[in-house]
């Protein structure tokens, strides 16, 4: 009887120990997935629907060490020599310069990359510049390339493959997007029909990579909202789509100005259902720190109904402030009308 008492008093205990082991592991283990699931959620919270990011352009005259460009000598240079064009700071430093704006994404501009296109070890570089900065790339800009809406099938195909090489530089950055133009010659009904061809053609690319092809208001028909979103909605590609800009919709220039201007807030509104970037255009700003061409709130206010959530980017291209004043004026006035949202 001694034995037995003894071995269930033993085995009594050894289940007790079992049982608070058990009670503390998986009691850790619950209050562990608790504060994952509380985190998460907190991190969720804490994500604004707006972030603002800089776009390269901004500081185009700081890059290519000049206060005006001579566009004839420029495009020529950029076929020939295009590293010539740099004459000012590094671009390889715009991750750092743009961490010491307070932002934390970046949308680059290829044209100061022209000739490092198939430089992989640039690239390389470039990403570790990032990652040290607390940067990464949200898209990359891309112009020169040829025409999308060419009417010429071998120059419309020239250029659909002329991008394919930036597609994978942004697949390497980490980027989501490549920017470019649905431009042509011909009537508007006619490069909308080749713009639908060659976006199309880019668009399959960009598919098989990750990365969307989108489309910013830039001039000639792109700048008219209802052409523009017409084209998205013939091209009908989830990866395709737009870079609404605040600025650009100004369809016919001539020697002393706009020619033909199209209603900016009704473009915008055209544009944000196809959008996955917006570019918060700025150029002059009044005593009181509002952009005196467009109304910001006004523009913010269609994007946050549009539904869109991302980043907003600051491009600056005035005259009147330094390219410094002019990128913290603009983010100052996106903070602004952001928090009124």
């Amino acid at each position: 009887m001694k034995r037995k008492k003894q071995s269930f008093t033993q085995k009594t205990f050894v289940m007790a120990i079992m049982a608070v082991f058990l009670f503390a592991t998986f009691g850790c283990k619950e209050k562990a997935q608790k504060k994952e699931e509380v985190e998460v959620a907190t991190e969720m919270e804490s994500t604004p629907d707006f972030q603002i990011s800089l776009a390269q352009w901004s500081l185009h005259k700081t890059f290519f060490g000049v206060e005006s460009m001579d566009w004839g000598a420029f495009r020529k240079a950029l076929d020939e020599s295009p590293d010539d064009l740099l004459k000012g700071r590094d671009p390889m430093d715009f991750p750092q310069m743009a961490a010491e704006y307070g932002v934390n994404s970046i949308e680059l501009v290829n044209t100061f990359y022209f000739s490092k296109a198939d430089d992989m070890a640039y690239w390389t570089e470039f990403k570790k510049k990032c990652d040290a900065a607390g940067v990464s790339v949200g898209l990359i800009m891309c112009d020169a390339l040829g025409n999308l809406g060419d009417a010429n099938p071998d120059n419309q195909l020239a250029a659909v493959e002329n991008h394919y090489k930036w597609v994978d530089i942004a697949k390497f950055l980490g980027a989501h997007s490549i920017r470019v133009n649905a431009a042509g010659e011909g009537t508007a009904d006619e490069v909308a029909k080749n713009a639908v061809v060659g976006l199309s053609s880019l668009g399959k690319y960009g598919a098989s990579k990750g990365i969307n092809i989108i489309v910013e208001n830039h001039g000639g028909h792109s700048s008219n909202g209802e052409w523009l979103s017409g084209v998205m909605g013939q091209v009908a590609m989830d990866n395709v789509g737009t870079l609404p800009d605040f600025g650009n919709f100004c369809i016919e220039r001539g020697p002393d100005g706009c020619l033909n201007e199209y209603d900016r807030y009704k473009g915008m509104k055209e544009l944000m259902s196809y959008a996955k970037g917006v570019s918060a255009k700025s150029h002059e700003f009044d005593e009181a720190g509002n952009e005196v061409n467009t109304d910001f709130l006004k523009m913010m206010k269609i994007a946050k109904e549009s539904g869109f959530k991302g980043y907003v980017g600051i491009e600056y291209e005035g005259t009147k402030l330094s390219e410094d004043e002019g990128i913290k004026a603009t983010k100052a006035l996106l903070e602004k009308v952001i928090a009124q949202l």
